[in-house]
């Protein structure tokens, strides 16, 4: 009994250490902005003025009040946007945008409170309102799951001779499907739709992250077989972070229904280890605050740092029995300098299976290879991702 004690004393220390690490209220305003200046998430997009003038209003680290400087700037754009749109569509369209995203910043990384989780409603609602100028239209689908239902945000290929091949995009741990979706609009010109899903535990989702959620994303691809206009031969799907753990579950468990499968840093084993979580994930810096949190809030009952270790060990594909097994063709990327995933999980990966694997990995990335100014988060999509999947999911491949 005392050997545990001292285990446990040892583990909660190492754990207010890590936490301890987190970045004050001063200097999260201060990389924030620099991330927006610079193009970086979580600030991709965002205007650093407004960014700027959202932070003259948070004295402290109160969830409500972060959100509600952030809701305050977006409602002006979401005010304008309202009064624009029959005289000025294309303004009232990028109003509607810059509200989004200073929404979706509301509520990061995760709505855990009820200020946040009005800036996450308010997310959706600006970000609907976009998406009615979309061309070809964003089509919101409700797929009936477990006594709930799946929300999905479907675009397809206008003008298509025939079914067209449809990508799957899941959400990471503090993006959402609208994320997805605005970045995902890039293959629609290349002739292949998709369906932007959250990860269990986030977003929409109706289920938590456990050792079975992907069967939320198995009810993704029956729907899409049923759909007349999907060629149910060339689905394919694409995850980030820890999207791309599902994503990577997917290509072993779904592997006779996917035709091609990209997994942006996928978490598989090393990732979910006790001494990684306790280590390396709780106050990691790469990530701009509340990495712990965040994770801590997709799955059921975890409070502490030793239940979310707990939680995360048991998502393991090498305990789960999985790695190894046969997969669908996927495109692994990855960066070495990588501190949420290790690069060696990209390695155990592409180790494993039964056919070859392909992989882009910067030597001088982080976190889904990303490279500041050199390879951008739209850099890596446009011009790794969208190649590899249009080559994949072609007609007669």
């Amino acid at each position: 009994m005392r050997r545990l004690a001292f285990a446990m004393t040892i583990a909660f220390l190492a754990a207010s250490l890590a936490l301890a690490q987190e970045r004050t209220l001063d200097e999260i305003k201060a990389e924030a902005i620099k991330r927006a200046e610079n193009g970086m998430y979580p600030l991709i997009g965002l205007d650093p003025t407004d960014v700027k003038q959202a932070f003259a209003a948070i004295k402290t680290s109160d969830y409500d009040e972060w959100a509600a400087a952030f809701i305050a700037v977006g409602d002006r754009y979401m005010a304008e946007a309202k009064s624009l749109e029959a005289r000025d569509p294309a303004k009232a369209n990028a109003d509607y945008v810059r509200a989004w995203r200073l929404y979706s910043f509301g509520r990061w990384p995760v709505p855990a409170s009820r200020g946040k989780q009005r800036a996450y409603a308010k997310a959706l609602e600006a970000f609907l309102s976009h998406a009615k100028f979309m061309d070809p239209p964003l089509e919101v689908v409700r797929i009936p799951f477990e006594g709930s239902e799946i929300v999905g945000y479907l675009r397809l290929p206008k003008n298509a001779s025939g079914p067209v091949p449809v990508v799957m995009a899941i959400s990471g741990l503090d993006s959402r499907k609208e994320d997805l979706s605005e970045n995902f609009g890039a293959v629609i010109p290349h002739g292949i739709g998709f369906i932007g899903v959250d990860s269990p535990g986030t977003g929409q989702s109706p289920t938590k992250a456990s050792e079975t959620a992907e069967r939320e994303f198995s009810r993704v691809i029956d729907y899409l077989e049923t759909r007349p206009e999907v060629d149910k031969t060339r689905i394919g799907a694409d995850g980030q972070s820890f999207g791309a753990y599902w994503a990577t579950k997917l290509a072993i468990l779904e592997q006779a229904r996917l035709k091609a499968v990209v997994a942006q840093s996928p978490p598989v084993d090393a990732t979910f280890a006790h001494d990684f979580v306790i280590n390396k994930t709780l106050g990691n810096r790469e990530y701009l605050f509340g990495l712990a949190p965040a994770l801590m809030s997709i799955f059921e009952g975890t409070k502490s740092p030793e239940d979310l270790a707990t939680a995360l060990g048991r998502l393991s594909l090498v305990k789960q029995g999985l790695l190894g097994k046969p997969t669908a063709p996927m495109l692994i990327i990855s960066g070495a300098l990588d501190t949420q995933v290790p690069i060696s999980d990209t390695y155990l990966l592409l180790n494993g299976g039964d056919v070859p694997k392909e992989a882009w990995i910067n030597p001088q990335g982080g976190h889904l290879g990303r490279q500041v100014k050199v390879w951008p988060d739209p850099v890596i999509f446009r011009e790794v991702i969208i190649p590899w999947l249009s080559r994949k999911l072609a007609a007669g491949m």
